[in-house]
């Protein structure tokens, strides 16, 4: 055989042939289809990561105070209609609303990439107090702190909270929303706090606390119970022991009979004085 000829047969064999080199047409569609699956989802993403964090906010939440409004909220938060997740800065917004009076503390929480959930812990009050304005009677109340944070007679709810005690003695002669209680008062209000925490039925036994002052700016206490007309005289001490303990004495001196008007605790002992017999 010719050497020619089989140099021609063996590259015959060892050559592919021309059509098993070109891409079949399910090749390039497959290509085709990953290539516009890569656009697709690289323009998501750009979406996703770059645009929509710098377009308005779609949604924003406000919880906790059903009552307040929503636009008041947003306004003092410093959030408006034209805000966007880049531009809404969450502490100095916490900063902003935990100056209002209804508000105990604020959180805000940005949701990537286009939403804010605000949630909002009401202030609680922890006793009440009765001061004049123009001529007229009005309920304050007081939290904690003894900031004076609501006038009237409804909550946020509508609900009036007249569950916790009344405290006499403590408003000045113009006494005004925001104020504080004196801060001699302040032992006063964390035994409040901490009855209305550990002991709040023993808090709703009290009727009304009575603040007496003296001349060396201290004072102490006179507490009315709910149930009975009896004065009690206390210290300044307003603590779950005392008041159990008072509550028994009270409730002995009446089983047996015994009309009595005040019982004075000051000195530690249980000194009590009688009612005096009306004439006619």
């Amino acid at each position: 055989m010719p050497d020619n000829a089989f140099k021609c047969t063996l590259n015959e064999q060892e050559m592919p042939s021309r059509e098993s080199i070109k891409p079949s047409n399910i090749e390039k569609a497959l290509k085709l289809v990953i290539l516009i699956a890569v656009i697709i989802l690289g323009g998501e993403l750009v979406m996703i990561l770059l645009v929509n964090p710098c377009l308005p906010l779609s949604k924003v939440d406000v919880l906790g105070i059903p009552g307040l409004d929503k636009k008041m909220i947003l306004e003092t938060a410093g959030i408006t209609d034209k805000s966007s997740y880049i531009t809404v800065n969450s502490q100095k917004a916490e900063r902003k609303l935990k100056k209002l009076l209804e508000v105990e503390s604020a959180k805000v929480v940005k949701q990537f990439p286009d939403s804010v959930r605000i949630t909002l812990e009401p202030r609680k009050a922890i006793a009440m107090s009765f001061g004049m304005i123009d001529g007229k009677v009005y309920p304050f109340f007081f939290d904690k702190q003894g900031l004076v944070f609501m006038i009237g007679g409804e909550d946020r709810k509508g609900t009036p909270p007249f569950s916790i005690p009344i405290i006499s003695g403590v408003l000045g002669e113009e006494p005004f929303l925001g104020m504080r209680l004196p801060g001699v008062f302040g032992g006063l209000l964390a035994n409040l706090e901490t009855l209305r925490q550990s002991s709040p039925e023993l808090l709703a036994a009290i009727s009304e606390v009575q603040v007496n002052r003296n001349i060396f700016d201290g004072y102490d206490l006179t507490i009315y119970p709910v149930h009975s007309r009896v004065r009690i005289r206390l210290g300044t001490e307003l603590n779950e022991d005392m008041l159990r303990y008072v509550m028994l004495v009270v409730d002995v001196c009446i089983s047996r009979g015994t009309k009595i008007e005040e019982i004075d605790f000051r000195t530690g002992t249980a000194s009590y004085t009688i009612k005096e017999a009306s004439s006619g």
